[in-house]
């Protein structure tokens, strides 16, 4: 089992910056993948970007792309998302998300386990 916390989430105006946490604790493993979803009220729960554990290898959502950083650290066993030039449509619930598999995967149903979440909101 893994138990995944986010932290980091919060208010910020547009154009600012955050940045997200996942620890990770339980059955860690050093192939997997790590990603972050989002989820705004109403909407379905979409990729940000995610990270394969022990490559380095990233991948980010096109809406994404240039703004944030997916990074991690495997010794304190976290995953980051820097988060830079937030706009309104950003704002949603963040999710960090692990996968077993050693392939970066795009789509929810492909991650074992969950977060709770951290709300992330951003004023205009």
């Amino acid at each position: 089992q893994v138990q995944l916390v986010e932290s980091g989430g919060g208010l910020v105006q547009a154009g600012g910056s955050l940045r997200l946490s996942c620890a990770a604790s339980g059955r860690t493993f050093s192939s997997g993948v790590m990603g972050w979803f989002r989820q705004a009220p109403g909407k379905g729960r979409m990729f940000v970007a995610a990270i394969s554990w022990s490559a380095g290898s990233t991948y980010y959502a096109d809406s994404v792309k240039g703004r944030f950083t997916i990074s991690r650290d495997n010794a304190k066993n976290t995953v980051y998302l820097q988060m830079s030039s937030l706009k309104p449509e950003d704002a949603a619930v963040y999710y960090c998300a692990a996968r077993t598999s050693r392939t970066i995967a795009t789509i929810y149903p492909a991650y074992d386990y969950w977060g709770q979440g951290t709300q992330v909101t951003v004023s205009s």
